[in-house]
């Protein structure tokens, strides 16, 4: 023990010699020798810093550049109608996607070069330390901060240089007017209530089997049963047969005529139990595709809105606003079932205007 004592006054005491008389026994003592903080380099002035003619010459070559960009954007609008697609002609679909594709690339590489110079030829390149601080600063601190907006829009000439400001907003508007072009090219060329107003329904037009086409015999609708239907013919259509689809379909079913709860003026929409609804949603326009025999309510997968069969598909559950309209159906001379006229509203989701 009394040499553990000696062996510990002799470690304290050279610790003390190195780190003073404080420093407890076993602490080791490490020498500061901290890189002192160099600052910031030198700051190099720019060609544009100190010769007032490439400042100038920097000036318009960005506000040309934003020009270019203006000019890139209407070149696609024109290229978007010069070039129009013809279903008929392949050729047609690459010519407009070659031109539109070369307005649009002008558009924006001239737009982003135009600013990256701007920023580097021009706008003050001082280094400067940004310190992290609490969000919500002091009043001083947002005095600060709008003064400092004030000496960047004096440092970049974003005030003072009018060209260039001015034909920035100028490619910034224009650049997206061909987005505005395109998208509406993929709209209807006709009022789309007047599109979803008329189907392939009309008087004397069989009801035919989803997808076979083949016509449907009032005695093979059995009772709680449910049948996919589309009209007959549509299966020969060459252009727009799922447009036509999307319109047309139908859900048959049959029920017992006594638990049909039928409006007076739809009592010879049906034929002895038999009744056909659009099968698409009057929420968003998805397929009503789910028939339950014994509630004989009609489910939507998507948001299961729920619609009464036995009472002219009115809305039971969920978000759809309105019934599933009801296609009138009667049978010819030959027993098959057919439609007595188109629907008597558009199909599809209630957002569609309607009078």
């Amino acid at each position: 023990m009394a040499k553990d004592d000696n062996g510990g006054k002799e470690l304290a005491a050279a610790d003390s010699s190195h780190g003073g008389p404080d420093v407890p026994i076993g602490t080791a003592v490490v020498t500061r020798d901290a890189i002192a903080n160099p600052g910031f380099p030198p700051h190099d002035l720019r060609i544009t810093d100190v010769d007032p003619k490439a400042n100038r010459r920097a000036e318009r070559t960005v506000y040309t550049l934003f020009y270019v960009s203006i000019v890139g954007s209407v070149f696609a609008i024109a290229a978007y109608m010069a070039f129009p697609i013809n279903p008929e002609d392949p050729g047609s679909v690459r010519l407009n996607n070659l031109f539109i594709g070369l307005g649009l690339s002008l558009a924006l590489l001239a737009l982003g070069i135009g600013i990256v110079h701007w920023g580097k030829a021009l706008m003050s390149n001082h280094e400067v330390i940004d310190e992290r601080h609490p969000v919500r600063g002091s009043d001083e601190t947002r005095a600060r901060a709008v003064e400092i907006f004030e000496i960047a829009n004096e440092e970049s000439g974003f005030g003072r240089r009018t060209l260039i400001r001015n034909s920035l907003f100028g490619a910034l508007i224009a650049f997206p007017l061909p987005a505005v072009v395109l998208f509406r090219g993929l709209g209807p060329d006709t009022d789309p209530v007047e599109l979803l107003s008329h189907t392939l329904w009309k008087k004397g037009t069989r009801l035919a089997m989803d997808p076979s086409g083949t016509p449907i015999k009032a005695v093979d609708v059995t009772l709680g049963s449910a049948f996919h239907v589309i009209p007959e013919g549509l299966q020969d259509l060459e252009h727009g047969k799922l447009e036509e689809k999307a319109k047309a379909a139908v859900l048959l079913m049959r029920l017992k005529p006594e638990d049909l709860n039928e409006l007076p003026e739809r009592k010879d929409w049906s034929y002895d139990g038999i009744v056909a609804y659009s099968k698409i949603c009057t929420h968003v326009g998805c397929p009503v595709a789910l028939y339950e025999q014994q509630t004989h309510h009609l489910l939507c997968p998507c948001h299961q809105s729920q619609f009464d069969v036995a009472n002219h598909c009115e809305v039971i559950f969920g978000p759809a606003k309105r019934p599933l309209p009801q296609l009138p159906i009667a049978v010819d001379s030959e027993g098959y079932l057919i439609a007595q006229s188109d629907f008597t509203e558009p199909v599809g989701p209630s957002f569609w205007e309607r009078s």
